[in-house]
């Protein structure tokens, strides 16, 4: 059985391709096919995108940057991807409506819980963009505060890697994928799922994570219909 709300939290990375910087077009059109796949399947879809391939907060300040600065100039990129997403989108036919944490009238609605799930019972795509509103905040944490407010069944983090394994797989040829874990292992193994207080949030109010591949084609269909060979799932 497929999941009905979903939460889907995407790295401002993923966006890039093989780009260095920016805007694949291409690999938004490819996600773009992938969400409207849901859609017609009847899954309510909500979207959170990061802003790394842009701007990063945490970058700026390294770099002398005060730290709220940086972090609002991160929430603006994260707009930018949000805009570009809701696009490609509309290019294939997806009714959707962006709403941001920063009042942005000209080019969003504010986020509204009520609005917000009351565009998703219509079966439009809603991304939430601009993070929480508030810096020192990742988008980790605003995909996990707008799935707790929106009431997802599931957050599903898309990567670029298949899974949580005992270490990074990219630099460890001995790591090993976990199918499933729970909260306090991922607390207890100190393993990089989400920032702490992303995580925490999820845990306290039961929301699972499945953490997944998102650039292979057709895994995005297949972690919403439960296909338990795909991701790790994170609950308990």
């Amino acid at each position: 059985m497929a999941f009905k709300r979903i939460l889907l939290k995407l790295s401002g990375e993923s966006l890039m391709g093989d780009k260095q910087f920016g805007i694949d077009n291409n690999r938004l059109n490819t996600y773009a096919k992938e969400i409207k796949e849901l859609v017609q399947q009847g899954v309510e879809v909500a979207i959170v995108i990061g802003g790394g391939n842009i701007f990063r907060g945490i970058q700026a300040e390294q770099g002398g940057m005060e730290r709220t600065q940086g972090d609002y100039m991160g929430m603006l990129a994260t707009v930018i991807n949000s805009m570009a997403l809701q696009s490609a989108l509309e290019a294939v036919d997806v009714k959707t409506r962006l709403q941001t944490a920063i009042e942005m009238k000209e080019i969003a609605e504010p986020f509204i819980k009520r609005r917000a799930v009351r565009h998703l019972e219509k079966g439009r795509v809603v991304i939430f963009g601009a993070g929480t509103g508030n810096p020192y905040f990742t988008t980790d944490t605003a995909a996990s505060l707008r799935a707790i407010e929106i009431e997802a069944d599931v957050i599903l983090k898309g990567t670029r890697v298949d899974g949580i394994y005992t270490a990074d797989p990219e630099k460890d040829s001995n790591a090993e994928k976990y199918d499933t874990i729970t909260f306090d292992e991922v607390y207890k193994k100190r393993l990089n799922v989400m920032d702490m207080t992303a995580f925490t949030l999820c845990k306290e109010n039961q929301l699972p994570i499945i953490v997944f591949d998102m650039d292979t084609p057709g895994n995005l269909k297949k972690v919403v219909n439960q296909d338990a060979s795909i991701g790790t799932l994170v609950e308990g």
